[in-house]
């Protein structure tokens, strides 16, 4: 709350209430709830105790069906761009995965929107109608003075005027201008939202694991591209900022993505790959199998036995201007972090 971590006290207090809950369950033998429904849970109780008067509550997958969506007090829904991703659950065309997403709108409620591709944006239109909610989407025409660098951002949008943000990545502008548009609809239900308290917060807000440059010198940036949708956001910007630089990927999947479609958007890019396994995670996708898809697009790829190991590979074969990218999923870039952090303490 308030960019602090919850208290070990109010972690304890609320797992403690929460697993009675599930004991009881058990032996009625009922369903027993997911991690995900869990930490679902545990925050409402958290932010209940807290009193919070808003939460920027994201869906965990789609929408309709989340454990997110049993609340009914919701003011703004926010859609970010809709695409191809979770299909086997969602569905596989845009529309069925747009219909699911659409699942948080509540009626008498206001709805943004990122600008969408027709299909999705058709659905969000209907439901929107449908329950008698205002409707705004990001207009892509409205943006003026852009000015892209990865360690600053700036643009124009309707009435603002040169915003500075600091995330990196191409599509950051896209979403601070969805920012914006939230704002405006909550400074029409009364919050009192002020000219410096917008542009303060678009310029400190912090988003590990989007696009995000841990290192300067190299260049080290962890993303947690994981679909086709992502990893085209992910080659666009560094097509833009390290067009001509070489750019090496420390790169895991899980095996129910669509990996295949990812790899033929982001290899070519690559003078070299380590392919790595999510560690301790069932879905992951072996770091050998991954290498063999790998070359099917790009020769230049090795396995590697941990994240550790693969960081190490990489800046061993890197000069000082080159670019390294830990990317796949957004699971294991804390240990990448932290691999980067013990490999600058040796280094020194």
């Amino acid at each position: 709350m308030n960019d602090e971590k919850i208290e070990k006290d109010s972690l304890a207090k609320h797992i403690t209430t929460i697993s009675h809950v599930v004991e009881d369950m058990r032996r009625e033998k009922e369903p027993i709830p997911t991690v995900f429904e869990i930490e679902t849970a545990l925050a409402f109780m958290y932010f209940k105790e807290k009193k919070c008067d808003i939460v920027v509550l994201e869906t965990g997958m789609g929408g309709a069906l989340d454990a997110t969506n049993v609340v009914n007090t919701t003011i703004l829904e926010v859609v970010t761009p809709i695409g191809m991703d979770h299909m086997k659950e969602l569905g596989n065309t845009l529309e069925k995965i747009a219909r699911q997403k659409a699942g948080i709108i509540k009626e008498n409620t206001r709805v943004v929107t990122a600008a969408q591709k027709k299909e999705a944006r058709d659905v969000l239109k209907q439901v929107c109608a449908e329950r008698k909610c205002f409707f705004r989407e990001v207009d892509p025409s409205c943006f003026e003075d852009i000015h892209y660098g990865w360690d600053c951002q700036s643009f124009s949008y309707k009435k603002w005027k040169n915003v500075r943000i600091s995330l990196a990545g191409k599509f950051q502008i896209q979403n601070a201008a969805l920012a914006l548009e939230a704002v405006e609809q909550l400074r029409e239900e009364g919050f009192l939202l002020s000219e410096k308290q917008i542009y303060d917060g678009m310029f400190d807000t912090k988003w590990k694991g989007r696009f995000t440059v841990i290192s300067r010198e190299p260049v080290i940036l962890l993303d947690g591209a994981h679909n086709p949708q992502a990893a085209q956001a992910l080659r666009e910007s560094l097509e833009m900022y390290f067009g001509d630089r070489k750019i090496y990927y420390v790169f895991g999947m899980f095996e129910d993505k669509d990996y295949n479609k990812v790899i033929e958007i982001t290899a070519p890019l690559a003078q070299h790959i380590v392919t790595v396994e999510t560690p301790h995670n069932p879905r992951a996708l072996s770091a050998e199998q991954l290498k063999q898809k790998v070359e099917l697009v790009n020769p230049s790829v090795e396995v590697s036995a941990s994240i550790e190991d693969a960081i190490g590979k990489s800046l061993d074969l890197m000069g000082k201007e080159d670019i390294l990218v830990v990317f796949g999923s957004l699971s294991f870039l804390q240990l990448a972090e932290k691999a980067v952090e013990e490999r600058g303490k040796k280094d020194e």
